[in-house]
C-alpha cells in the first residue's frame, strides 16, 4: 500500500496493512544495511519479523509458549516500574553547567570553586515532596532542589529545597514527619496535600516545625514556576582549604529570573487545567532556548560567630538572614539540555548528600547526619543494586577506579586478578590496581570545634535548640501585608481540613507565641476562640525584620520568562497584536495567542491562528493577559462561560489585564471589573505587565 498521511511511511520504511486490518511499518532492506539501527530487535539482538501479531497455533488459535518475542516484551513491560522515591517522587529535571564566576580558593579547595570560567556539568531535579509521582505539580507543598556536580574530582550532590529550613531538628522523627504528611494510612487521601489531620496533629505536637510551617503556609509554597524558586542547601557545612583551614557554610541558589508565587485560587484551577504545569513550562523553557539560570550564593562565617547567636548554627529549623551575613556569589548554573529519555535520567538519578568532594565537609547537623545513612540505603531499594552509581545519569564524569566487585546488575568489566589491596601482584608483572591517594585524596575535617564534648555520647539536644518561635515570629513579621494574609488564610484553611479539634486548638496555642495578631486571624478565620497561649520550651526573643525573607519586597516582576496570553476573534486587528505580541518577546517573554477556535482567522490585516483555544487556555495559565475584540464578537463572548470566567480569574488574580475600546465595554464593564493599576488600555499594557497588582486583592476575596 502507498505512503499516505493515514498510512504513514518514510525513506527507511513502507506501510503495509496485515490480513486483520493491522498497521505494519517494515523497514526497507537497503535502509536497514545502511543504518542497522532502522532494523526492530529483541534485547539479545535478534530481528523481529513481525511487532503485531504474537505466535499462534492457526490464525484463531492460542497463543504459543514458545513465542520469545512476545515474552521478553511482556515480560520487560511487566517490570518497567521501579519502587519511586518515597519523598519527592514527583520530579522534571535538566542538564545544565555551572561556572565559577567568583573563584573562593581561600575558602575551599574544591577544584569547582577554584577558577574564574571553570565549568562544571550538572544535572538538577525539581520535586514536590508529599504527593506521588502521579500527582499535579501545582500543591501547597516543599520543592526539593538537587544539583549533582559531575566535578573533575567526583560527583558532588548538594540536596536541599526551595525553603532555607526543615520541620524537624534531628532525622530520628523523618520518618513520622512523612508518615503523617502523606496519605492518612486508613483511607489513602489526601494525595499531595498537608491539609488533613495527622499531619496537623504531628505538627501541634512538635513545636521546633513551626518555623517551616511559616514558610510552608507561605506564598513560597505554591511558586509560579520552578525556573523562579530558590534553592537552599539546608544545613551548616563546612569549606575546608588547601591549608586545611576551615569555615562554616550555607548554599544558596538564587533564580536570575526572581522568586514568583500563584495564589491558592490559581494554584488549585492550574492543577484542574494543567497537572502537569510545572513541567511543561521548565520543559518547554528549555526546549525553546529561555534556558533559565541560578546564582549559586554562600554564606560563611566562623565558630566565634556562630557561638554569640541567639540560635544554633546546627539547627536546622532556623536560618541566618541575610541582613546579618550577606550571600556572597561564587558562580551560575544554567539549564540548558532536557533529559533524553525521562526514566533513565530523571527518574534514575540518584542523589546522596553523601557525595562530596574535597574542600567541601559536614557540620554535626543531626538532621543532615541521618540523611547521610538513608540516602544511600533507599538507592539500593529503589534501584536494585549496589551499582546504581554505574547508571549513566550517575557515573562520574572523572576516572574511577576500585576493587568494588560484582553484585547485581554489574556492567563493568573488570580485567585480571586484583580485586584485593594490599597486593604484590604488580611485582610479578599483573595490573596491581589503584592505591590510595594521601596526599591528594578526600580527608575528613577532624577538628571539633563545634562546642561539643566528644567525651560524652548522649541522647539530647544542644540548649539553643530549644528556641522553637523566634525566626517563626522573624519570618512572619517580614512579610509585607498581603503575605500575611495570604499565610493566616493558608492556615485557616488547612485547619479547616482539620476534624479534630483539640489539634487546631493546639495549632493555634503555639501560633500565640509566634504572633498575637496571626493567631487571632486564625482563630476568627475558624469561628473559634482564642486558646491559651502554649508554653515555650525557651522564651522567644524578637529579632531584626529580614526584607530578604519576602517574595514581594525581594524582587520585581520582569517579562523575561514569564508568558502572556492575547485573546482574538475573528475581525480583530492583527497590527494591534503584533504590536503586543512583538514588546512581550522584546522584553523576554513569551506571547501566547488565544482565540475561541483554533486555526486561522480572517482578521483586520491578514490571517492568524491561534496557539490555543479558549476554553483549554484559561488565563491561570498566563503571567498577564490582553485582548484585541471587534465590537460584534466582544458582545458574543461576554455571553460564553469560558471568555467570562477567563478575565474574571485574570482579575482575581491581581493579574494586569490589557483591554480594547470593545473588550471594555462589553466585558469588563459587564462583569463589574472596573479599570485600576493593573486594569488598562492596551497601549499602556506593556509598560505594566506583568506585575501583581496586590491592592486589588481586598476586593476580590476575603482574607484572614
Amino acid at each position: 500500500m502507498a505512503n499516505t498521511p493515514d498510512h504513514p511511511g518514510g525513506d527507511d520504511f513502507t506501510f503495509t496493512t496485515g490480513e486483520g486490518g493491522e498497521t505494519h511499518q517494515q523497514v526497507a532492506n537497503d535502509a536497514g544495511d545502511a543504518r542497522p539501527e532502522s532494523r526492530l530487535t529483541t534485547n539479545q539482538g535478534i530481528r523481529v519479523s513481525d511487532n503485531q501479531n504474537s505466535l499462534k497455533a492457526g490464525a484463531r488459535g492460542p497463543t504459543l509458549l514458545e513465542d520469545f518475542v512476545l515474552r521478553e516484551k511482556i515480560f520487560h513491560f511487566d517490570h518497567e516500574r521501579i519502587p519511586e522515591r518515597i519523598v519527592h517522587a514527583r520530579g522534571s529535571a535538566a542538564h545544565g553547567v555551572f561556572e565559577c564566576t567568583d573563584p573562593i580558593p581561600e575558602l575551599s579547595k574544591a577544584s569547582l570553586f577554584a577558577e574564574k570560567g571553570k565549568e562544571t556539568p550538572v544535572f538538577t531535579r525539581f520535586s514536590t515532596v508529599a504527593g506521588g509521582a502521579g500527582s499535579v505539580d501545582t500543591p501547597r507543598d516543599v520543592r526539593g532542589f538537587a544539583v549533582k556536580f559531575y566535578t573533575d574530582e567526583g560527583n558532588w550532590d548538594l540536596v536541599g529545597n526551595n525553603i532555607p529550613v526543615f520541620f524537624i531538628q534531628d532525622s530520628i522523627k523523618f520518618p513520622d514527619l512523612i508518615h503523617s504528611v502523606k496519605m492518612e494510612a486508613d483511607r489513602g487521601f489526601p494525595q499531595a496535600a498537608s491539609a488533613h489531620d495527622t499531619f496537623w496533629d504531628f505538627i501541634s505536637l512538635m513545636p521546633e516545625s513551626m518555623h517551616m510551617i511559616m514558610w510552608a503556609m507561605s506564598d513560597r509554597a505554591i511558586p509560579r514556576s520552578l525556573r523562579m524558586i530558590e534553592g537552599f542547601g539546608i544545613h551548616t557545612f563546612r569549606l575546608v582549604n588547601a591549608e586545611g583551614k576551615d569555615t562554616f557554610c550555607k548554599f544558596i541558589w538564587k533564580p536570575q529570573l526572581g522568586v514568583q508565587s500563584t495564589l491558592w485560587d490559581e494554584a488549585v484551577k492550574i492543577a484542574g487545567a494543567d497537572p502537569d504545569y510545572h513541567r511543561r513550562d521548565l520543559f518547554e523553557a528549555i526546549d525553546t532556548g529561555a534556558f533559565p539560570a541560578w546564582d549559586l550564593f554562600v554564606q560563611t562565617f566562623d565558630e566565634d560567630f556562630a557561638s554569640k547567636q541567639p540560635y544554633d548554627v546546627l539547627d536546622p529549623t532556623k536560618l541566618i538572614p541575610e541582613e546579618v551575613i550577606a550571600p556572597r556569589k561564587v558562580g551560575t548554573m544554567t539549564l540548558n539540555r532536557n533529559p533524553d529519555n525521562f526514566f533513565a535520567e530523571t527518574e534514575q538519578s540518584a542523589y546522596c548528600p553523601g557525595n562530596i568532594v574535597p574542600g567541601i565537609d559536614f557540620s554535626n547537623d543531626p538532621l543532615l547526619q541521618g540523611r547521610l545513612f538513608s540516602y544511600l540505603d533507599t538507592q539500593l531499594k529503589r534501584l536494585g543494586s549496589t551499582n546504581f552509581h554505574q547508571l549513566p545519569i550517575n557515573a562520574p564524569k572523572c576516572p574511577m577506579h576500585n576493587f568494588q566487585r560484582d553484585g547485581h546488575m554489574q556492567t563493568a568489566v573488570p580485567k585480571g586478578r586484583a580485586n584485593y589491596e594490599p597486593n604484590s601482584l604488580s611485582d610479578n608483572g599483573e595490573d596491581g590496581g589503584p592505591r590510595e591517594c594521601p596526599e591528594t585524596g578526600f580527608t575528613t575535617f577532624t577538628a571539633n570545634d563545634e562546642r561539643n564534648d566528644g567525651g560524652m555520647k548522649v541522647r539530647e539536644r544542644g540548649e539553643l535548640f530549644a528556641d522553637h518561635y523566634s525566626q517563626a515570629r522573624l519570618f512572619f513579621r517580614s512579610q509585607t501585608e498581603i503575605e500575611q494574609a495570604h499565610l493566616a488564610s493558608a492556615i485557616v484553611f488547612e485547619l479547616s481540613k482539620v476534624m479534630i479539634e483539640a489539634v487546631r486548638i493546639r495549632v493555634m496555642a503555639r501560633l500565640r507565641n509566634i504572633d498575637e495578631t496571626l493567631a487571632k486571624r486564625v482563630a476568627d478565620g475558624l469561628a473559634m476562640d482564642l486558646p491559651v497561649k502554649a508554653k515555650a520550651a525557651r522564651e522567644p526573643i524578637d529579632m531584626d525584620d529580614s526584607p530578604a525573607l519576602s517574595i514581594q519586597q525581594s524582587y520585581d516582576i520582569p517579562m523575561k520568562g514569564r508568558k502572556v496570553a492575547i485573546l482574538f476573534d475573528e475581525g480583530s486587528d492583527k497590527s494591534s497584536i503584533d504590536t503586543l505580541k512583538s514588546g512581550i518577546e522584546k522584553d523576554g517573554g513569551t506571547a501566547f495567542l488565544v482565540a475561541p477556535k483554533v486555526g486561522a482567522l480572517k482578521l483586520k490585516g491578514g490571517t492568524l491562528a491561534a496557539d490555543g483555544q479558549l476554553a483549554g487556555s484559561p488565563s491561570v495559565l498566563f503571567d498577564a493577559v490582553a485582548c484585541a475584540m471587534m465590537p460584534d464578537n466582544a458582545k458574543k463572548l461576554a455571553k460564553d462561560s469560558a471568555a467570562q470566567g477567563w478575565f474574571m480569574d485574570a482579575y482575581a488574580h491581581c493579574k494586569t489585564i490589557g483591554y480594547c475600546p470593545a473588550t471594555k465595554e462589553f466585558i469588563l464593564d459587564k462583569l463589574g471589573i472596573e479599570p485600576d493599576a493593573g486594569v488598562i488600555p492596551n497601549a499602556d499594557f506593556l509598560g505594566v505587565a506583568p506585575a501583581r497588582h496586590w491592592d486589588r486583592e481586598p476586593k476580590v476575596r476575603m482574607l484572614a
